[in-house]
């Protein structure tokens, strides 16, 4: 089990005892997850917040930090003769503990005998045992602490220098994917024999899928996890795929390559289109900057090439304020990345991508922007603007008169089978602008084409 130093857990939870200075916190380890019985369960994810605060990839286990006594304590069993039978000797809890700077440990039965339940933190429960156990066992009546919520976010949003190292490693390990992928895709392939190809890839880096894998020719579908489909010549396939470490941090990368090896005059329209979206907005990246004011301007460029292309017509500043960009764009431009491919959503898209006085929208497309908040030095974020073509979407703003003074939906018809493009890399914002995390994936038409000819 690999672990960071001793002095980075302390030195993260004592930051937090700075900012709840008082009751005790409970961070909660996820437990094992039954497929159909006890002992057959599902591979076990670590809960995010007890990896970066605790760091013990074990089920079963609650983190106790004590603002008022200051200590910190972990409940949880020792493996029994039993548990070594069936799945070998491991290192025990006392020494992993020690090694994350806890000294003392028990178990989960006496928890509730350490804390008082009116005098407790805790993170919003996202599974249903451990709302149970919190309501009933512990008997904790009140809500998750919004002031915990808060102090969480504010720490894992600033990644550090060794969290920077492995999310490069997830990316490096996310690019042999994608050039996998890009290499065995050519006509008359089924896509799960693709995807075969990028598991294969994940796990021989000793990696993890941080996300179940978006690999289809029907790109057109945001989360499209069907791969059945028999890839055909003159089609656009889209991979959205990333490698998860065995510390848990994340890669997302999405890229979109013609089955053929070459893209068609049309294809490479769109791409070059959503190719200057990402570039641009990367490019604008820095401290201070919106990240909403940059899903708008891509947006903008987004508007401008389908002009240039007669889908639209009319004043692009207009266009931008009134939404016609969600048309192509229905999801937002990107959002933060860490410990979980989406970051920390598990405590709330308004305290991670947003801020007091800054609301969500309700127009489509924006709406569905994770970030939108001021970029700060250290905060790791996704770029994957796109340009779909969804029949179903296109055809029933057309029947209700949407946007008929903007889109030429009659000149859109041919474009109803084209599918999707989206094209994604994982941004660090530096103190003087910003870094793109790993090596270079290939994404220009002219290196996607070379690697496929390859």
């Amino acid at each position: 089990m690999r672990l960071f130093s001793k002095e980075t857990y302390k030195a993260r939870r004592e930051q937090l005892k700075k900012q709840i200075k008082n009751g005790h916190i409970l961070i909660f380890g996820n437990q094992e997850a039954p497929m159909n019985y006890k002992a057959n369960t599902y591979r076990f994810r670590q809960d995010s917040n007890f990896l970066y605060y605790f760091g013990i990839n074990l089920p079963g286990l609650v983190g106790l930090i004590d603002t008022e006594s200051d200590t910190d304590m972990i409940f949880g069993h020792e493996l029994t003769l039993d548990d070594i039978i069936w799945e070998g000797p491991v290192e025990p809890l006392s020494s992993l503990a020690e090694k994350v700077g806890v000294g003392a440990i028990a178990p989960p039965e006496k928890l509730a005998s350490f804390i008082h339940p009116s005098q407790v933190h805790y993170l919003p429960p996202y599974r249903g045992e451990r709302e149970i156990f919190i309501k009933d066992t512990l008997g904790i009546k009140a809500p998750a602490s919004v002031e915990l919520i808060r102090a969480v976010v504010s720490q894992r949003a600033m990644k550090s220098a060794e969290e920077l190292a492995e999310m490069t490693n997830a990316v490096n390990i996310t690019r042999q994917m994608h050039l996998a992928a890009m290499q065995a895709t050519r006509p008359d392939r089924v896509e799960y024999e693709v995807v075969a190809e990028i598991l294969k890839t994940v796990k021989s880096h000793n990696g993890e899928l941080s996300y179940p894998i978006i690999f289809s020719v029907n790109g057109q579908t945001l989360h499209n996890h069907f791969h059945g489909n028999l890839m055909k010549a003159g089609r656009l396939v889209l991979n959205d795929s990333g490698a998860e470490t065995d510390m848990g941090y994340a890669g997302d990368i999405t890229r979109t390559f013609p089955v053929s090896g070459r893209f068609t005059a049309q294809q490479r329209e769109i791409y070059d289109i959503v190719l200057k979206m990402e570039t641009e907005s990367i490019a604008s990246l820095r401290p201070g900057i919106a990240y909403r004011d940059v899903h708008l301007n891509a947006n903008r460029i987004l508007l401008e090439g389908l002009s240039a292309l007669g889908l639209v017509n009319g004043d692009l500043d207009t266009m931008v304020n009134e939404g016609v960009g969600g048309l192509f764009m229905p999801h937002g431009l990107g959002h933060a990345i860490g410990l979980d491919v989406h970051d920390m959503e598990d405590l709330g898209e308004q305290y991670v991508g947003y801020r007091e006085g800054l609301e969500r929208s309700t127009q489509l497309g924006l709406k569905s922007l994770r970030l939108a908040k001021e970029l700060e030095t250290g905060n790791v974020l996704t770029v994957e603007p796109g340009c779909y073509f969804i029949p179903e979407l296109l055809r029933k703003y057309r029947l209700e008169g949407i946007f008929t003074q903007y889109v030429n939906y009659t000149r859109l018809e041919n474009y109803m089978d084209f599918g999707g493009v989206r094209i994604e890399d994982n941004v660090v914002i530096t103190q003087n602008g910003h870094e793109i995390l790993g090596e270079a994936i290939p994404k220009t038409a002219e290196e996607v084409e070379k690697i496929m000819a390859g």
